[in-house]
Order: C-alpha cells, then sequence, then structure tokens
C-alpha cells in the first residue's frame, strides 16, 4: 500500500491491485497539493472518495474530480450524501457510522469520530451536514489503516482498534479545531496500537507548501489557520522516546509505501 498526502487532510490510499482512494478533496487554496497534479490525468485516476464531513477544506475538491470522471463514487455520511444527491450529483453512496463498503481490494468501515459538520458554509448559511466521521480501510493482504478524521481525544479509539486492529493511523494532531499534539500522543500511547502514526490536519509552512500563493491566499481567508502549520514535529517528539509506534511525517505531495511481511 502506498500513502500520499495531498493537503492537512486530504490523502491518496493506494492498493497493490492499483486503486486510488482519496479522503477529503480540497484543491483550491489548499497549499499542501502539489500544482503539477492539477491535471485532468489525475482526478481521473480517482477510483472512489470518501469525505469524513461536510466542511469546504474537505468537499470542496468535488466538482473538479466529478467535472473530469462524473462516474466516481462518493461514500459519505448520510446526511451529507443527501445533500450532495439533492445537488444532482448520482453517483453517492451513503453510509453510516458502522456501516461498511467493499471493494474488490478492500472493506472499508466509517468509524465514529468528535467533530461538528456543516456544508456550504463559505457561501451561504451552513447546513447540517450530520455527524463527522472516520474510516478504517482494511485491504486484502495488507495493512489496515485507520483514517481518524477530524477528531477530539475519544475513548472510541480503543474501540476502534479493539475490533479492526490497525496497524497504520492517519490521526489529527493539530489543535484548534481538532485534537492537538499531546491528545494524538495519549491516543497512540493508550487507545491505540499501531506500528505507524501519520500527523494529520497540519499546515505546512511558506517553505514547505505545494503551493505559497494558495497559503498566502488561506492565511488572509482564515487567519486561525497559523494556528494549525507545522504541528508534526511536536507529535514527533513527543513520541521519541516510545518505540512501539513510529511517526511518519509525509511531506507534503509525499509518497510512502507500507509494505507488509506476512499476509493476513
Amino acid at each position: 500500500m502506498k500513502i500520499q498526502r495531498l493537503g492537512h487532510a486530504m490523502y491518496v490510499l493506494k492498493s497493490k491491485e492499483g486503486k486510488n482512494y482519496l479522503i477529503d478533496p480540497f484543491f483550491d487554496l489548499n497549499p499542501g497539493f502539489p500544482e503539477e497534479l492539477d491535471t485532468a490525468s489525475f482526478y481521473q485516476s480517482i477510483d472512489c472518495v470518501f469525505l469524513t464531513h461536510g466542511h469546504f477544506d474537505h468537499t470542496s475538491g468535488l466538482p473538479k474530480i466529478l467535472e473530469h470522471k462524473p462516474e466516481t463514487m462518493i461514500v459519505a455520511q448520510y446526511e451529507l450524501a443527501l445533500i450532495l444527491l439533492q445537488q444532482g450529483i448520482k453517483n453517492v453512496l451513503p453510509i453510516n457510522i458502522g456501516g461498511s463498503v467493499s471493494f474488490d481490494d478492500a472493506t472499508v468501515t466509517m468509524v465514529q469520530a468528535r467533530h461538528s459538520s456543516s456544508y456550504g458554509e463559505t457561501t451561504g448559511t451552513p447546513v447540517y451536514a450530520g455527524e463527522s466521521a472516520g474510516y478504517v480501510f482494511d485491504f486484502k493482504n495488507d495493512y489496515t489503516l485507520y483514517h481518524s478524521g477530524d477528531t477530539a481525544l475519544m475513548s472510541d479509539m480503543k474501540l476502534i482498534q479493539d475490533v479492526y486492529q490497525p496497524e497504520i493511523a492517519i490521526l489529527s494532531s493539530s489543535g484548534h479545531f481538532t485534537m492537538g499534539p499531546k491528545e494524538a500522543a495519549y491516543a497512540v500511547k493508550n487507545l491505540l496500537d499501531v506500528k505507524y502514526v501519520i500527523p494529520s490536519h497540519t499546515f505546512p509552512t511558506n517553505e514547505t507548501a505545494a503551493s505559497k500563493e494558495s497559503l498566502t491566499q488561506l492565511l488572509q481567508a482564515f487567519p486561525v489557520v497559523e494556528f494549525m502549520i507545522d504541528r508534526d514535529n511536536e507529535l514527533k517528539e513527543l513520541l521519541k522516546d516510545y518505540r512501539k509506534t513510529a511517526v511518519i511525517q509525509l511531506g507534503y505531495g509525499e509518497e510512502k509505501e507500507f509494505n507488509i511481511k506476512n499476509n493476513k
């Protein structure tokens, strides 16, 4: 399995079978999205989109994907899925927390998160979009990955670990809108039992941004982003003496392959 980070919370998970699963599309104003990927071929390469909740920095990229590949499946929490269907988007699969969708190479389960969810908040009055969620991707003959979505620290992470046994976790750890590095480190040490953790929901500095122009525009529009910049290092420092879990810091646009030795 390969994981490519394309923003503070947007990732592409690439299976051994060559399928590309994109989590939370956010392209315009995204300082982590490499400009060279803004192509029809990239958008057409996405096999399925998974939405954790309705906020603009997790959903605003949908039109661009659908412009290039209208048949792309979109998996979303029930209320958010209904909003998208009412907008005329056709291939939307509503599921809810605890529900799963199966593909040839993976079974993906929607799991609980603690975070708000609204839709259309940058274009008008926010519309309630159900509860936020995370996902567990159980790849066949490969790793199982837990993507927390935007979330506060919650004891339910222990249940997610016990039931689905993920070995990789992508954890929000930026603070301000989600749990911060302190809470994420607690989750790793006390609630999860993963081999690798990838800090998420953190924004790049001007030096590490894939698009410096987008970072400038985003900070002008949403100054609070400043509080979430460059916090990956904090989680790594907090877990430097914790040998059970390696902190993997993915750069914006960076792809990393995870090889499992023993088939599951």
